[in-house]
């Protein structure tokens, strides 16, 4: 079967993992890559030296690819949706799609309009302890009640192999990290938020500009209630991880947000680890996130992590900000009207205006 031809948009830190994880699949092959970076086109054509590199986004127009998967900051997007959705072929984004909701909102009407499949990069459900998990609700402790999620950690955003973004954007722990804890929450919980009470700020020794540190009560529609701490800008270099949930039968413990998973009926004096199969940092989960994708672009499975399911992660986002500066709870579900009527009144060629990688 010949191989889908993939555009990899954006040569940053996450490109050089995706690289390697389409490298790996034989189902898979880099024919464009695109980056404003001179050096970092270069440093990409030496790992994929038959592929055509450009800084210009047209490449997505003229060259022949079955999708392209965008490695790009979540703001400025504008022009490579545009483009992809012109040319008719399949979009994978990094996580979140947008640094908006409207934004996003657009972006998936957009791609509906075009008939063209959007999905987004959201590999933490790829992962073996997100899979087991959902395995013990089902078949050991039964249905989650409610929870505690706990990441903790001193995210230092000069490392070398960082994004640099990220120290100025906007919410950085909420549109970059937190994006990926709800998103679980709405998997593994199978349900979608009704009421988020949260609140964001940032400690003085904090090198990001907006706030890094965030916590919420967020309550979903099967009654299951999550006290969530999200940390960017924790005060202690070693990171900190725990997502309990507690079940009709007993409780569920992941100590790592890539394993250690316990569980224990009521009556149990200890936790029962799960053995999980052997994970490498951001090439498993990577791995079957592409594999998933390539199975709906051959139309065997349909397709993961959809741009449109992926508006309901992002409201929980929106929801938080919303009520650290209201000091009330809101239901995410509330700012659809807010994101239709903008949708309505906002024309796509505005979105012409914003170019950049």
């Amino acid at each position: 079967m010949t191989p889908l031809r993939i555009i990899l948009v954006g040569l940053g830190a996450r490109a050089q993992f995706w690289m390697r994880v389409i490298r790996e699949n034989p189902d898979c092959v880099i024919v464009g890559l695109i980056d404003p970076s001179g050096d970092a086109r270069a440093r990409a054509l030496a790992q994929w030296p038959e592929a055509t590199a450009s800084a210009d986004l047209n490449l997505i127009t003229t060259l022949e690819a079955d999708f392209v998967l965008l490695a790009t900051p979540p703001g400025g997007r504008e022009r490579q949706m545009e483009l992809a959705c012109k040319a008719g072929i399949a979009i994978l984004a990094e996580k979140p799609l947008a640094d908006s909701v409207d934004l996003a909102a657009r972006y998936v009407e957009m791609a509906e309009d075009a008939g063209v499949p959007l999905a987004v990069g959201l590999n933490f459900r790829f992962l073996s302890v997100t899979q087991e998990t959902l395995r013990l609700f089902d078949e050991t402790v039964g249905a989650p009640e409610f929870g505690r999620f706990t990441y903790e950690r001193w995210r230092d955003g000069w490392r070398p192999n960082f994004n640099k973004y990220p120290l100025t954007m906007d919410q950085p722990m909420l549109w970059e990290q937190s994006i990926h804890h709800f998103d679980l929450m709405r998997y593994v919980y199978r349900s979608e938020p009704v009421s988020v009470f949260g609140s964001t700020f940032n400690p003085s020794w904090s090198m990001y500009r907006d706030d890094a540190n965030v916590s919420a009560l967020i309550r979903f529609a099967n009654g299951v209630e999550v006290n969530y701490q999200g940390l960017w800008q924790s005060n202690w270099q070693k990171p900190g991880f725990e997502w309990r949930s507690e079940c009709a039968k007993g409780v569920v413990v992941q100590n790592d947000q890539f394993g250690e998973l316990n569980y224990a009926l009521h009556a149990d004096t200890q936790l029962t680890p799960v053995v999980l199969p052997p994970y490498e940092q951001w090439i498993s989960d990577a791995t079957a996130l592409l594999a998933a994708f390539v199975a709906a672009m051959r139309g065997t499975d349909p397709l993961p992590c959809t741009g449109r399911d992926h508006l309901n992660s992002l409201r929980m986002v929106q929801a938080c900000i919303l009520s650290s500066k209201q000091g009330q709870a809101i239901n995410p579900a509330d700012l659809d009207t807010d994101v239709k009527r903008e949708i309505g009144h906002t024309h796509h060629s505005a979105l012409q205006q914003r170019t950049t990688l």
